[in-house]
């Protein structure tokens, strides 16, 4: 079916933080021009202000006193990008909402991309940073790292190079405004909830101005909390090791009895009672450790009650007559 023909009311939410210097630009050369092709569709656009200290907000109160379908929602202070993303996703009223950032980085050309797809059937199309966008060493290293251990913890649906740059049905937004964790991680919450998904590979822009809020310590603090939110795995890191640690140590032990006292040390080895000590406390560590891992996973049940997630996720439009 071609996007032309179909009468729809599409949301966008827009988090903005600090970015005074750019997003006039942004809106009247870039997104707002977009905006005016998808005469097919109803709009609204919904600007979430994570606590700017810059005249954003001023700016972004301009346009919404022009355009009544643009909406503002303004934090008291800095929250963070996730929980503006979570705002604006519950004020959203849309068929489908489009997520995006408003630096410029993340091209509203391709959104008549996302709707096409989105009106033959996708429910959650998802924008990919391709191969080719030219970041820094420790950028992509990082983000290498991110995903490959991701993958390790058990997380093999977020795709790498996955961005906030999305199409989300109402069916999906429904559902991801029901869980209630406050350290949340939107794409990989999505990922979770399992609804068809397809991707658009775009080349990550430059910013248009200004600098970007997400420096290097709040990325990683990004990724400690994607772990933690997403995969128990870290709770039981260490009982893995204590598991390694106390057979091994089990082992040497074993080999110390039998050649000191069994067989009267033939391979002269000279351990001393120093030695066995040692073994014995390496394997009382082994313990303690594998001890902490019982108590981990109770931990785990534990953080998965409190995140107050749905127990299941119903597929509304392949279930009938619920």
């Amino acid at each position: 079916m071609s996007i032309f023909t179909k009468k729809s009311f599409i949301s966008f939410v827009i988090p903005v933080h600090n970015e005074e210097e750019g997003i006039s630009e942004f809106l009247d050369t870039r997104f707002f021009p977009e905006l005016a092709k998808l005469k097919y569709c109803k709009t609204e656009v919904i600007f979430v202000n994570d606590g700017s200290t810059d005249k954003t907000l001023e700016i972004l109160q301009k346009y919404a006193k022009k355009d009544k379908n643009i909406k503002l929602v303004s934090f008291s202070r800095n929250f963070g990008k996730e929980v503006a993303l979570a705002a604006g996703l519950t004020y959203a009223k849309g068929d489908a909402v489009i997520t995006l950032d408003a630096d410029g980085q993340q091209p509203p050309e391709l959104i008549p991309e996302f709707l096409e797809k989105w009106f033959n059937g996708a429910e959650v199309i998802t924008g990919v940073r391709d191969r080719f966008t030219k970041h820094g060493f420790i950028a992509r290293t990082g983000s290498k790292l991110f995903y490959w251990m991701l993958r390790k913890m058990g997380n093999s649906y977020t795709v790498p190079g996955s961005t906030d740059f999305r199409l989300l049905d109402r069916v999906v937004v429904d559902e991801y405004n029901r869980l209630t964790e406050h350290n949340r991680i939107t794409r990989g919450l999505i990922d979770w909830l399992g609804f068809k998904q397809e991707y658009i590979e775009y080349t990550y822009g430059a910013r248009m101005a200004g600098k970007p809020s997400y420096n290097t310590k709040k990325l990683f603090h990004l990724a400690l909390d994607s772990f933690v939110s997403m995969s128990t795995t870290p709770l039981l890191m260490l009982g893995y090791l204590g598991g390694f640690i106390m057979l091994g140590s089990f082992l040497l032990g074993l080999f110390c009895i039998i050649n000191q006292y069994i067989l009267g040390d033939p391979l002269h080895l000279y351990w001393n009672g120093a030695v066995q000590m040692t073994i014995f406390i390496t394997f009382l560590v082994g313990i303690i450790l594998v001890a902490q891992a019982i108590t981990a996973l109770y931990i785990s049940h534990i953080h998965a009650e409190t995140q107050g997630r749905p127990l299941y996720i119903v597929d509304k439009k392949a279930s009938r007559n619920l």
